[in-house]
């Protein structure tokens, strides 16, 4: 099964309170009744650190995971963000626990042909039937050439300067282009040729981006990676279905000298080893993020609905439904793993 490298600005890879010069994580998978419901809304997890590659110092990375469990198998629909909703990070720069920046995705599912899916000729020749295909891709695709996918996703990236719902939203776009563009998740070699060459792909999914006020480029990435949180998920909830003490006499030692029965560190035993997420991640100047602050920041990620939704009796792939009223907040992660394990 493939496995996705930990990686999504370089491909780069909660926060409850971080400064600058340190980082915290989260983790949560399907912890609450009503988030099984709205599976592409379920945040996994939430980083924020300084960035570490060469050159890249004096910035910070924010990555907000959604949709967990995901097989590598999962088509052939496999895992579309969803379009009604807002999906957003938020940056509090002077410790008062409310946002004094965010940063917002929406996105924008579409199919090919003008969102009338690819058709092929189907039948004996002569009497052949144009026929659309429910696949997400009709052969190979690379980062020359995507011509062969049947579905895309785009997102627009605004900014809210204040409070979330009353503060400036100004709409953030491309150093290139005019919209932001997610990669397919990863189908297979025969569609991507290769590990390497679906790598290749999504790095032309980094995009650079301008913030207002600020001097520096910043960077933006939203695409399948490997679920980098480790569990034993299925013993877990099976009470705890193993003795949850370390059984060698060092973590990894590998000697079973440690508590009689206890368990030991093993791959083996990582429920999430071939699962993958959902990463939105994006790259800031730490100067555009602090504000006049310590140089500390508190951050977060939520996701949000439209308070209602009414399902279309003649649903087509662009209206499925009918959403409106006030975003509701559905999904929110910043803090450790203190749920069900603690």
């Amino acid at each position: 099964m493939i496995q996705f490298k930990r990686k999504t600005l370089s491909l780069a890879v909660a926060v409850t309170c971080a400064a600058v010069t340190a980082g915290a994580i989260a983790s949560s998978h399907r912890e609450a009744p009503n988030i099984t419901r709205h599976p592409a809304l379920d945040s996994t997890d939430f980083y924020a650190f300084n960035s570490y590659e060469q050159g890249r110092e004096d910035y910070v990375t924010f990555i907000a995971n959604y949709i967990p469990l995901q097989d590598a198998y999962g088509g052939p629909n496999y895992f579309a963000m969803d379009p009604n909703a807002h999906y957003a990070i938020h940056i509090d720069s002077d410790g008062d626990a409310v946002e004094d920046l965010s940063f917002v995705f929406k996105f924008n599912n579409m199919l090919a042909a003008d969102n009338e899916g690819i058709a092929l000729p189907i039948g004996p020749e002569g009497e052949q039937k144009m026929v659309k295909v429910p696949l997400k891709n009709v052969g190979g695709i690379s980062a020359d050439d995507s011509s062969a996918a049947n579905f895309s996703e785009m997102y627009s990236l605004t900014m809210v300067s204040g409070d979330m719902q009353t503060g400036t939203r100004t709409t953030l776009t491309p150093a290139m282009g005019d919209m932001f563009k997610k990669p397919l998740d990863y189908i297979g070699n025969k569609t991507f040729t290769s590990e390497a060459e679906y790598a290749r792909y999504a790095e032309s999914f980094i995009y650079s981006f301008s913030i207002p006020g600020c001097d520096d480029m910043a960077k933006v990435f939203v695409g399948q990676r490997k679920d980098p949180f480790v569990v034993n998920l299925g013993k877990t909830f099976d009470l705890v279905n193993y003795v949850p003490v370390e059984g060698d006499s060092a973590p990894g030692a590998g000697d079973g000298e440690g508590f009689p029965g206890g368990i030991t560190q093993s791959a083996m035993n990582d429920d999430l080893a071939d699962k993958n997420v959902t990463a939105l991640s994006i790259e800031v100047p730490k100067a555009c993020v602090t504000g006049e602050g310590n140089g500390v920041i508190g951050s977060w990620t939520t996701a949000s609905l439209p308070q209602a939704r009414i399902l279309n009796p003649d649903a087509t792939f662009a209206k499925p439904e009918t959403n409106g009223g006030a975003m509701t907040q559905v999904s929110r992660l910043g803090s450790p793993l203190v749920n069900e394990l603690v």
